[in-house]
């Protein structure tokens, strides 16, 4: 699988990328996101944007955003701390 493969349902991200940006293992990060530990949204980008998505996940203070496009394809990637 590459980074971010494009499904039916959604995006489907890698969970080494996420993990990765966290200091996390890859193993619990299912179990901490069905804790709400670490979320996730996803944003559809309009007029210029458009056909780009903004992939953010957030935890423990810090948030990790990939803007993709329509293909999966990692445009950026930034991490940064947030207010909890």
């Amino acid at each position: 699988m590459t980074a971010v493969t494009v499904t039916l349902n959604g995006f489907k991200v890698d969970a080494a990328l996420i993990a990765d940006a966290f200091g996390l293992d890859p193993a619990s990060l299912q179990t901490r996101m069905r804790a709400g530990e670490v979320t996730s949204v996803c944003e559809a980008g309009v007029d210029a944007d458009f056909c780009r998505f903004r992939l953010t996940f957030r935890h423990a203070g810090r948030a990790l955003r990939l803007t993709v496009d329509s293909k999966g394809q990692i445009l950026k990637r930034a991490t940064f701390p947030i207010k909890a």
